[in-house]
């Protein structure tokens, strides 16, 4: 009896409702043709056609399946994602060159934001990005006022770009193109950056190459400064690991970068757990810029390794 109801609970999660069905879309509606002049019969004939999808709420309220560091890490610096850099790299030096003089982002770091969010726009993503903000927008109480307002802005975008809003595919959490923009960013920091009169990023490389640029530089990204160096603690004090100090501090506490760097305003200690204990390293003020385009330590350090090993790898090649 109990696989029957397993199997009858499972068929009921995977069903699909009509999004009019939701509460607070019809008062959302009234604000899109009162703030934003949408026509009300477009919008109601949109979102008949939209569709609630109970596999986005799962996915999204799942339990951090928190990896280990070394393979959070592996999956994104193994040797594929290293050669499949190098290739995006060199076909498109020049954009990626004009990137770094004009937004002073190397062109490492924007080479490994795009192979560590969709290992160089190949894995976009499968779900309906409507379908998905509405869902979520209604029926995702922890972040609704978020999911709601990038609803807004995909609408927005959508009718800005003259983008049919049924034909664009993302993250289960609505993040689209080779850069996985959310709507409001892609709005906001995205940048025609081939000059043909319109802003792609679901399949232009030049344009996400200058809209992570942009991104980063609207941010506060430092132009030629460190984004973190490891660190040796020549003694073992008891450390409040995040906090902020400068370099000096830092050293007066025993906590030494294994490299010459330069004095940075402050920097903030990290650990990470290896296979033989601790790896100590200061962050900088970029590293954190790193964190607002995804805000986790493990993906910021991600995208750091992955560019370093980019770099590395050209220097060899």
């Amino acid at each position: 009896m109990k696989i029957w109801l397993y199997f009858a609970l499972l068929l009921l999660a995977s069903l699909t409702v009509n999004a009019m069905e939701l509460p607070g879309l019809p008062q959302f509606i009234d604000e899109m043709v009162i703030k934003h002049q949408f026509k009300r019969d477009e919008l109601e004939q949109i979102f008949q056609r939209t569709l609630y999808r109970p596999a986005v709420i799962n996915l999204i309220s799942a339990p951090a399946n928190i990896k280990p560091w070394s393979q959070y890490r592996a999956a994104f610096t193994d040797n594929k994602h290293i050669s499949n850099g190098l290739k995006f790299w060199q076909d498109h030096i020049n954009v990626l060159q004009r990137a770094e003089k004009e937004y002073g982002v190397p062109q490492e770091i924007i080479v490994a934001v795009i192979g560590v969010e969709t290992n160089y726009g190949r894995n976009t993503g499968k779900f309906n990005v409507l379908d998905t903000l509405t869902t979520l927008a209604f029926d995702y109480p922890r972040r609704a006022d978020f999911f709601r307002n990038e609803l807004e802005q995909y609408l927005l975008l959508t009718r800005e770009q003259k983008i049919e809003p049924f034909k664009i595919q993302g993250s289960y959490a609505g993040a689209v193109g080779i850069p996985q923009f959310m709507p409001s960013s892609y709005r906001k920091h995205a940048v025609d950056f081939n000059n043909d009169g319109k802003i792609n990023l679901f399949n232009d490389p030049e344009d996400s190459i200058g809209s992570i640029a942009n991104y980063f530089k609207q941010y506060g990204w430092q132009s030629g400064e460190s984004v973190a160096v490891r660190a040796k603690l020549n003694e073992k004090p008891e450390l409040n690991i995040k906090e902020t100090h400068s370099l000096a501090t830092w050293a007066e506490m025993g906590v030494i970068p294994v490299i010459q760097t330069a004095e940075m305003e402050s920097a903030w200690l990290l650990d990470f757990t290896i296979s033989d204990g601790k790896e100590f390293w200061l962050a900088f003020k970029n590293f954190q810029v790193i964190m607002l385009y995804n805000n986790n330590i493990f993906y910021a350090m991600s995208v750091y390794q992955l560019a370093d090993a980019l770099r590395n790898a050209r220097i060899v090649n």
